[in-house]
This record gives C-alpha cells, sequence and structure tokens, in this order.
C-alpha cells in the first residue's frame, strides 16, 4: 500500500544477528518531508520500476511512454510537473548509489527488476540534505532485497514479447548472496498509426538484459559489509526506418556500515563506479513518410562515473525529547565523450564530431532533527563545489581529416549553498499537521553541455555553458490516518510553491528549411523542422495541490490520488518568447487510482487508473497533447502454495495516448492494448 512515512519507532536491539545489506536506517527526520513510500505489495507484480513510480501522481518519465517503448534519453524522471526533462531533474538511488547515467542523467530502467526491490521511498521536493546535487525536484531512494527466499516469474505478451525475471537470496551463517536478472524482449507497436504512417514508420522492437549479485557479511549485530556488481544491456529500434538505439554499462559499489545505537553513533562509508556506453541513430523522414534519410549516427558514448560518501549518525536524549544529527560528506564525478557521424550526403557521412568533457561535485552536509511524543523538527544544510572541466568539441571532415569545427572551453566552477528545513505536529484523532522550505540544485549533465542531437526533422543544440539549476520551495501539509467504515484510512494532502531559477530549457530558435542565423554551426535545418538550443531560459514558477487517500480491509485496497500543478514560464531577457507559456511536457493535472479485490482464498483482481490533462510537446505550446486515461487490469489465481498464474491487460480500453507532434502534425501513440499471461514461483 502506497502510504505517507510516519516518524521511525525507537531503535531496538537485535537479540541475534540478521544478515542484510550495509546501509543505515531511515532517518527519523523524513516524516517531516513529503515522503511516499511504496511497498513489498506495491512492487507485487509489477514488470518495470518507472510504472510502480508512476503509481504516485505526477511522478513521470519525459514522456507518457514507459520505459517498455522510451528511448533511453527520454528514460529521465521528473517529479511535480514543475519542469519535466529528458535528463530527469530527480535523483534516483539504490542504496545509495546513483542509477543517474554518468553522461546522461537518465536511468536505464531495465538494469534492475522489480522482483530484486523491497521498497521505494518518494521524496517530493528538493532533497538537500544527504541526497545533494541532481535531486532539484525530489528523490526516489529504492532497497535492494533482503532475507531469504526468491522469486521466479515468466510472462509472455501479445506483442510477441516474454519477460523473465528472478531474484533470490541465499544466507549461510554471517554470509548472505543476493542475486537477480531480468530478461526481456518485445516486437513493440508502430508509434505513427493510421493515415499518417508511411512505409519509413517502423516498430517500436526491443531486447533488455540485467543481472545483478551482491554479498553481504555480517561482522556483529550492527557492522555489515555488502559488495555489488551489476550490468545491463539493451537495444530498441526508434519508430522510424534505420534508426535504433543501444544503451549498456556496470556498476561496482562497496560500502561498509555500523548501525547507531543509543549512546554509540553509526555510520555508513561507500565506494561505487558506474561505466556506460550509448549508441543512437537518427534520420529525417520525407513529408510523404515512405522513406528517411539518415541524419547522425552516434556510434558510442563512452562514460565513467564514481564517487563515494561518508555519514556518521547519533543520537542523543536532549530536552524531554530525541535528538538525531548525521554528519556527511559524498563526491561524485563523471566523464564522458559522445562519437557520432552526421551531415549525410551522397549516401555517405561526411562529418565526424567529438564532444564531451569532465564534472564533479564534492560536498558536505549536516542533518538534525529533533522528536518528542507530539512534535517533529528536521533540518540541514549543504555546501556544494560543482565543476566543468576539459570541454570540447571537434569535428572534422571524414575525407581530408580537417577539423572544421574545433571548440574548448574554460573550466568553470562554483559552490553552491543549499538547505532544508520541516515541522511536524501530531494530533489528537489521528491527525498531523506539516511544514517544509527546501533549496536545491541540479548540474547540468555532460549530455546538454556537449552533444547536439536529432529527432525527426528537428535539430537541438548543445550548450557548454549552460549554469546549474536552482530551485527553493515552501510546501504545508495535513495528513490523517484511523478506521473508517471498517478499513484502515490514510489521507494526506500538500500545497506547494516551487521556483526553479536557470532553468535548462530547448529553446527554439528558428524553423528550416535553411541555416538558422543566430546558431549557424548546427547546420542545415530541414523543411517541417526546428532548431532549438538547451539555455537557461529564465525561471519557472509553479504552485501545485497533491492529495491521495487510500482504504484497506482484508479484502479489498482503494487508493486514489492527484496532483495539480499551475507552473509557469519566465524566459526574461534569454527567451523572452517563453514568457507566460507552460513548460513542455508538463500536464496540469495528473490523477492515480487503483483496486486490488482479494476475492477468494485463491483469487484477486487489481486495476490501476492513471489520468493526465492535456500536455505540450514543444516549447512553444505550439503541439497539443490531449488529455489521456489507460486502464490496467490484471487477475491472479493461487495454484498451490507459493505458485501464482496470473493474466492481465495493459491499456484495457486501447486508449489512444498522444505521445508526440511534429511540426507537420504527424502523432505518435503510446502502446495499444496489450495482453499477458505469466507463472510466478515463490519460495
Amino acid at each position: 500500500m502506497i502510504q505517507d512515512v510516519p516518524p521511525p519507532a525507537p531503535s531496538a536491539v537485535l537479540p541475534e544477528v540478521v544478515v542484510t545489506a550495509a546501509r543505515l536506517p531511515p532517518a527519523a527526520g523524513d516524516a517531516a518531508f513529503a515522503v511516499v513510500r511504496l511497498g513489498a505489495e506495491d512492487l507485487e507484480g509489477a514488470e518495470r520500476l518507472d510504472e510502480v513510480l508512476g503509481r504516485v501522481p505526477a511522478v513521470s518519465l519525459f514522456r507518457r511512454t514507459s520505459s517498455l517503448s522510451a528511448n533511453p534519453t527520454t528514460q529521465g524522471l521528473s517529479l511535480r510537473a514543475v519542469a519535466p526533462s529528458g535528463a530527469g531533474r530527480a535523483l534516483v538511488l539504490l542504496d545509495g548509489v546513483p542509477m543517474n547515467d554518468p553522461f546522461g542523467g537518465w536511468v536505464l530502467w531495465s538494469q534492475l527488476a522489480p522482483e530484486a526491490v523491497s521498497s521505494a521511498d518518494v521524496v517530493r521536493g528538493a532533497g538537500a540534505g544527504p541526497y545533494g546535487a541532481g535531486a532539484l525536484t525530489g528523490v526516489v531512494a529504492l532497497r535492494e532485497r533482503d532475507g531469504g527466499g526468491g522469486r521466479l516469474d515468466f510472462s509472455t505478451r501479445d506483442d510477441e514479447g516474454y519477460r523473465l525475471s528472478a531474484a533470490g537470496t541465499l544466507t549461510s551463517g554471517r554470509f548472505s548472496l543476493t542475486t537477480s536478472a531480468l530478461s526481456d524482449q518485445s516486437a513493440g507497436y508502430a508509434p505513427v498509426r493510421s493515415a499518417a504512417a508511411g512505409t519509413a514508420d517502423t516498430r517500436l522492437d526491443f531486447v533488455a538484459r540485467g543481472a545483478a549479485v551482491r554479498l553481504d557479511v555480517a561482522a556483529d549485530a550492527d557492522t555489515r559489509l555488502s559488495l555489488r556488481a551489476g550490468a545491463y544491456d539493451e537495444d530498441r529500434g526508434s519508430g522510424l526506418a534505420a534508426t535504433r538505439s543501444a544503451a549498456s554499462g556496470h556498476v561496482l559499489s562497496a560500502v561498509a556500515s555500523r548501525s547507531p545505537r543509543p549512546g554509540a553513533p553509526g555510520w555508513r562509508a561507500q565506494v561505487w563506479r558506474r561505466e556506460s556506453d550509448f549508441a543512437n541513430s537518427s534520420a529525417a523522414v520525407d513529408a510523404g513518410r515512405a522513406f528517411t534519410t539518415p541524419a547522425s549516427r552516434q556510434y558510442a558514448t563512452p562514460a565513467e562515473g564514481w564517487g563515494g560518501n561518508l555519514a556518521v549518525r547519533g543520537e542523543n536524549d536532549v530536552a524531554a525529547g530525541v535528538w538525531e544529527w548525521e554528519a556527511g560528506a559524498d563526491a561524485r564525478l563523471s566523464t564522458g565523450e559522445t562519437q557520432e557521424q552526421f551531415r549525410y550526403m551522397n549516401g555517405v557521412f561526411t562529418r565526424d564530431r567529438k564532444a564531451g568533457g569532465e564534472a564533479s561535485v564534492v560536498g558536505a552536509y549536516l542533518e538534525s532533527s529533533w522528536r518528542d511524543a507530539v512534535w517533529l523538527v528536521a533540518g540541514g544544510v549543504r555546501l556544494d563545489q560543482w565543476e566543468n572541466t576539459d570541454s570540447h568539441r571537434l569535428e572534422t571532415d571524414l575525407a581530408t581529416g580537417l577539423a572544421t569545427l574545433d571548440e574548448t572551453y574554460a573550466d568553470r566552477r562554483d559552490q553552491v549553498a543549499s538547505g532544508r528545513l520541516a515541522v511536524r505536529r501530531s494530533l489528537s484523532g489521528g491527525y498531523a499537521l506539516r511544514a517544509a522550505a527546501y533549496t536545491g540544485f541540479r548540474p547540468a549533465t555532460l549530455n546538454e553541455l556537449h552533444r547536439p542531437f536529432r529527432v525527426g526533422n528537428d535539430l537541438t543544440e548543445a550548450n557548454a555553458g549552460l549554469a546549474p539549476e536552482r530551485l527553493s520551495g515552501l510546501e504545508a501539509g495535513a495528513a490523517w490516518s484511523g478506521r473508517l467504515a471498517g478499513g484502515r484510512t490514510d489521507a494526506v494532502l500538500t500545497l506547494f510553491r516551487n521556483r526553479v531559477e536557470d532553468v535548462i530549457v530547448n529553446v527554439t530558435l528558428g524553423e528550416g528549411p535553411g541555416i538558422i542565423p543566430a546558431l549557424p554551426q548546427a547546420g542545415f535545418v530541414p523543411a517541417g523542422g526546428v532548431l532549438r538550443q538547451r539555455q537557461n531560459a529564465g525561471r519557472i514558477e509553479a504552485t501545485g495541490v497533491e492529495a491521495s487517500v487510500s482504504w484497506t480491509t482484508d479484502r479489498l485496497d482503494l487508493r486514489l490520488a492527484a496532483s495539480a500543478t499551475d507552473a509557469e514560464v519566465d524566459g526574461g531577457a534569454a527567451a523572452p518568447q517563453l514568457t507566460g507559456l507552460r513548460p513542455a511536457q508538463a500536464p496540469v493535472w495528473s490523477v492515480t487510482g487503483g483496486l486490488d479485490w482479494r476475492a477468494s482464498r485463491r483469487a484477486s483482481i487489481a486495476l490501476d487508473v492513471r489520468y493526465e490533462s492535456r500536455r505540450f510537446d514543444d516549447d512553444l505550446n505550439s503541439r497539443v497533447l490531449d488529455a489521456a486515461a489507460v486502464v490496467d487490469a490484471r487477475i491472479d489465481w493461487r495454484v498451490s502454495r507459493g505458485v501464482v498464474a496470473y493474466a492481465g491487460v495493459a491499456n484495457l480500453l486501447d486508449a489512444e495516448v498522444e505521445v508526440s507532434a511534429t511540426a507537420t502534425g504527424v502523432k505518435g501513440w503510446a502502446a495499444p492494448a496489450t495482453a499477458l499471461i505469466g507463472l510466478r514461483l515463490d519460495w
């Protein structure tokens, strides 16, 4: 059940050694902020993590498609519809290790199966404190599974696809080994349909693989060591002839921790390293959509990310309450380069581009909270230094080897101070009130700084001079928990006001055909296309409300949640044409609902509904994507102990969900109704 996070109970002394992953327990101060916890029951039956997270309103990928069909460059997660981005404006962590790609900031969701995750905390609002850079609109903190036993899940879909996933843990004495693996593939669907489609329109087919292994060692009842290795690989069609994308990578991490006890602080020390690569081909399509012409071939994007963090946490009895504190430091470094061919002429690519650099963020923080029976006060401060170095862009003529563009950019660095403060007051009758203020920042990714890209006939140029985005916000909320009509009821209401300064958006500079004078180095823009450039275009003001209610009995779970965000761009002097418009891909309304009915000892039925109001596909709000609602249904049948057969339909009503729109009015669509059947084994 999706639930608001209550203050944790006081730590209990463990009577025996229980082997789990090395991590600190959730901080007591979390309950003062807008945290939604997705537990094991929410992950039950999920095929993709991003789809589960989508049950929280205004939590979505950049576009309306899920990772089933989305290009990796649009799989960045955004919260609250303040300012969605392909790179994502939320930080995604797995037990403290960033899941975000070191070059692009997006998240390859196929690298981790839901069966391998025990819970996910969605922290809405700038996550300063222990999270730091990248947590502009919030944080998704994933916890990998612990404990014994395992799960094997196999399903097949009517899109000529199948999914096989397994996760399990073996424990022996003070040692525990957790493994997980995922294989998923599909023939996909054609995103352009009906009369608009031509022979150039192809399917969004994909193949994805992922695996991970983690060794946990318990030195004693409080001290743990965890060593983890994971790898992933995927290949996708992009919906047009001669266009595909591929992504691969691996991650290594080591963490040691000691749980805090009364009178004895705990600590965590972690190091990690991530490598990734990405390939992507794009093409221009003719007006009749009969054929495509190659536009670029990004044949490699080698990138590395590495970092570490150190935290010390303790608690003391102070002023008739409990004071918890945490001090820490962290560092994240990334380096990467796009390597691609472009300028297709007379049947061959004529130019080569290598562009990239290095980026780093190093910071230190102090978090603290005080609580008694009714009050919880929490806050923290951070100081970070970000740096961009070795920034370069070299374009050469493939025939002669001579440079046609050779640019290097000065190193840049600056310091950013951020913080957060919140208070929560528990009232009688199960009521609680809270308020919070926070600031945060997100440096531009290497992809935003250095890589131009093309989608169809639309070109988007990079900008090596991008400054970090900064967010400041206020919010207030109320919650109630109790019994109503024979069931447990939880209701939460939150009002928020956010401002994003120096927001990075794709600003339209001109339309084709021709070379746009404002940025001639971008080259020729074809007819029906536009030229955009990433810019720090003023600010975004967003005011919103979030509400959720859940009702649970022994047989039935009901949930309903909604988010409304009034977001407006002020382009300032940099982009006055954007002033008064909505950010691209940001709907006003997002509503989710669900029903889980345990109809009998063997049978259960689940329905999930998601609605979004209209959104715009571009910064000028000229390409409208209509409102859409999708219903998913599933039936589970318990065959025997530990064996469950199931059947379901995604997009049960075959709703037409608009995902993209071109300047000529051609729409791209999300997946049609897709049926599946499967079998799950638990032990």
